[in-house]
């Protein structure tokens, strides 16, 4: 199952793209959805989830007769199926003619439901396959050449220009997981909670909130797995402990938000839309489409909620500015009472200046 992190965000937000990873139940109702049911929100304490609509149903729950969860069309089928082959045989040659056989379709008809269901057609769904197999390759220590070819790629230009443009750095780079690089971190206690911000030669790479300290350092672990890490003492590091500090004066007093160095590491995609989000004024926001649009990638509203999922540098690069197109919170990594507090303390930053910039005792 995904995090229970992930699949609240997913609730929240009525992610589609969810349907077949789990469903949930609501206490209240004893009735299981889909993630994308359009049903009236239940509160979240009374939400529980499942892998299975068998999960569900055994665990007392029935079916909710408006999302249907436990009924699945033929073309729906069908068009899973045909994602499964092709994660399967990702290293494959796998023409469109082929997919379509297989699928007892003409090869429009396929490439235009499949488009509409998953937002890509089938070769580059089979070229994000590949690339993960190549990601996940790279990361169990294979050599980049012979991750390349057992990927299926077929040769090295091709995938250094795939991988460079989907990765946002070289294959080498990801492979070396923060090889030969020092990471310097120090956790504080801040309004928002604990605060755990780190820091390469380039800046802030990471600033997250969590409920205790060894989580956060396990956290950092996992995104830079073969950095040194090494604990802020004052006396080695004193910026990074006056960069927490000035980051909390902004949370708590409304300072101004420090505006520090940061070291973005993610896909070209995700890159853009970090840079974008630092664009975006304290106390504007914006829908996730209205980002897609501006970042050029109209119909990439689920990549663009993605993005703002991973985002590892929490309020210095302010994906909490970005919310549903129906005005509501949406997800947030580090939980939506924070993004709630932010965003209250950013209006009534902006309610107060307006009125101060209206006193004509002021001017």
């Amino acid at each position: 199952m995904p995090s229970e992190h992930e699949m609240r965000a997913a609730v929240s937000a009525r992610d589609q793209s969810w349907d077949e990873s789990f469903c949930y139940g609501v206490i209240t109702t004893g009735v299981f959805c889909k993630p994308s049911c359009s049903s009236r929100p239940a509160k979240p304490e009374n939400l529980r989830f499942f892998p299975s609509r068998e999960a569900a149903t055994e665990a007392g729950f029935r079916p909710c007769k408006r999302c249907q969860p436990g009924v699945r069309s033929t073309q729906t089928r069908t068009l899973v199926a045909i994602a499964r082959h092709i994660e399967k045989h990702a290293d494959e040659r796998l023409t469109l003619a082929i997919l379509a056989e297989i699928a007892g379709l003409s090869p429009s008809r396929l490439q235009r439901i499949f488009k509409d269901a998953f937002g890509v057609s089938p070769k580059e769904y089979q070229d994000a396959a590949r690339l993960q197999r190549f990601k996940q390759s790279l990361m169990n220590g294979k050599g980049v050449t012979e991750a390349i070819f057992s990927s299926g790629f077929g040769s090295i230009s091709r995938v250094y220009g795939e991988a460079t443009r989907n990765m946002g750095m070289t294959p080498k780079a990801y492979k070396a997981g923060g090889a030969g690089e020092v990471v310097t971190y120090a956790c504080r206690s801040t309004a928002l909670g604990l605060l755990l911000m780190a820091a390469t030669d380039k800046g802030v790479c990471f600033a997250q909130f969590g409920e205790n300290e060894t989580l956060l350092i396990a956290t950092l672990k996992v995104e830079f797995p073969k950095a040194q890490l090494s604990t802020s003492l004052a006396k080695q590091a004193p910026e990074l402990d006056a960069w927490i500090h000035a980051l909390d004066q902004h949370i708590s007093k409304g300072s101004p938000r420090p505006d520090l160095p940061v070291d973005m590491r993610g896909t070209v995609f995700q890159i853009k839309v970090w840079q974008f989000l630092l664009s975006i004024r304290e106390g504007d926001v914006l829908s996730y489409s209205q980002v897609a649009d501006q970042v050029g990638h109209p119909k990439a509203v689920r990549a663009v909620a993605s993005a703002c999922a991973r985002n590892r540098i929490g309020v210095l690069v302010p994906c909490h500015r970005v919310l549903r197109s129906d005005g509501n919170l949406g997800g947030y990594r580090w939980g939506l009472e924070r993004k709630r507090a932010l965003l209250k303390a950013e209006r009534e930053r902006m309610v107060a200046a307006d009125g101060q910039s209206s006193d004509p005792a002021s001017h």
